[in-house]
């Protein structure tokens, strides 16, 4: 095997073109968790923890009101079989940091082929972004 050199840097060039394509696989391969039903937008304020077993979080709608976040999510379940959700809302500020002491963990299941709404209020105006962090388990 032959190591062929290319002129002007164009082998950095090459390994920087290769590295990008690696890199864009492996951050493919991780948003993978969620259910295909799930909106990319959507997935990108869901925190998984583990498998989605099929649990959707089809829609989410954030609104401010009187300077404070409030948020509601659509989750669904596109399977057959009941699954427990245990889910908490997490809240950032601006640069991303976790505003509050941060909420406890709840517990709700969604029947086969049902979905559920679940909704949170920040717990101060500082609250500008949120994540959904949630861990689905089978019945």
């Amino acid at each position: 095997m032959s190591t062929r050199f290319y002129p002007d840097g164009l082998n950095a060039a090459i390994t920087t073109v290769v590295c990008a394509a690696l890199m864009t696989l492996a951050t493919s391969a991780s948003a993978q968790l969620h259910d295909p039903a799930t909106p990319l937008a959507v997935a990108s304020k869901v925190a998984l923890r583990g498998e989605a077993n099929s649990i959707a979080v089809r829609e989410m709608r954030i609104v401010r009101k009187n300077d404070i976040l409030v948020v509601q999510a659509d989750m669904a379940n596109m399977g057959r079989t009941d699954r427990t959700v245990f889910y908490r809302f997490k809240w950032l500020d601006q640069v991303g940091n976790q505003v509050g002491d941060g909420e406890s963990w709840k517990q709700m299941s969604v029947l086969g082929l049902g979905q559920q709404t679940v909704k949170s209020v920040a717990p101060t105006s500082a609250a500008v972004d949120l994540r959904l962090e949630m861990n689905v388990e089978p019945r």
